[in-house]
């Protein structure tokens, strides 16, 4: 079936959002008296949320006394500052404007809240451009769970064989898989340094957006 339209995660996939995740984290360090963090070791847990990368900057378990508040803080700072430092992945930019260019539509499905992923998708002047945003709010199961992509493409119009899901996890493999999307998984993202893209089962995997022309090339004709 011919491709009709190309769906992105949003964190590690189609933004770079862990500059602003890593910028808090420091904040966070720095008004407690302690020494910042390598800013690697935050983005190697992005995928796992602020839990993750609290427990990381703080070197603390989620169970330990002072952790939730930690979290919640975290949380209030990047409503406020979601979208100062994040931006497309290098490449997007370009590949967005062909998805765009060949007649294709594309969107955001992501398990991302949408009190964050909504200002940053407004913010980066991608709000208007998106054909659809998918966040946990819109469903009873997130990724990996299938049902936020059956509703994308039911709210497209779509059949699921005729879109492209892309993800920097495994998570976002399964779901697409589920759903009975084709999928792509990206290795340019927040892979943590223990797990392997090319074991998920994707249809593709890649190492930079540019590289998803010759996907999207052969998608169209049909090879």
């Amino acid at each position: 079936m011919r491709l009709r339209a190309v769906l992105f995660d949003m964190d590690g996939t189609l933004l770079d959002t862990a500059p602003d995740f890593i910028a808090i984290c420091q904040d966070m360090l720095a008004a407690r008296g302690l020494p910042a963090i390598d800013g690697k070791r935050v983005r190697d847990v992005v995928s796992g949320g602020a839990r993750a990368m609290v427990a990381v900057s703080f070197g603390m378990d989620p169970e330990d006394e002072g952790f939730e508040a930690l979290r919640l803080e975290f949380l209030e700072r990047y409503q406020r500052d979601c979208a100062v430092h994040s931006k497309l992945f290098d490449g997007m930019g370009e590949l967005l404007a062909d998805i765009e260019k060949g007649g294709l539509i594309w969107g955001v499905v992501t398990n991302k809240p949408v009190r964050f992923a909504e200002p940053i998708m407004q913010r980066l002047g991608l709000a208007e451009r998106s054909a659809v945003l998918i966040c946990p709010d819109h469903v009873k199961n997130s990724k990996p769970d299938p049902e936020p992509l059956t509703l994308a493409c039911a709210t497209l119009g779509l059949d699921p064989a005729s879109v492209l899901f892309v993800g920097d996890d495994l998570r976002d493999i399964e779901s697409g898989r589920d759903a009975g999307t084709r999928t792509v998984a990206v290795r340019y993202g927040y892979i943590h340094p223990e797990d392997n893209p090319n074991n998920w089962g994707a249809d593709v995997v890649v190492d930079h957006p540019l590289e998803l022309r010759k996907v999207l090339d052969g998608a169209l004709c049909g090879c």
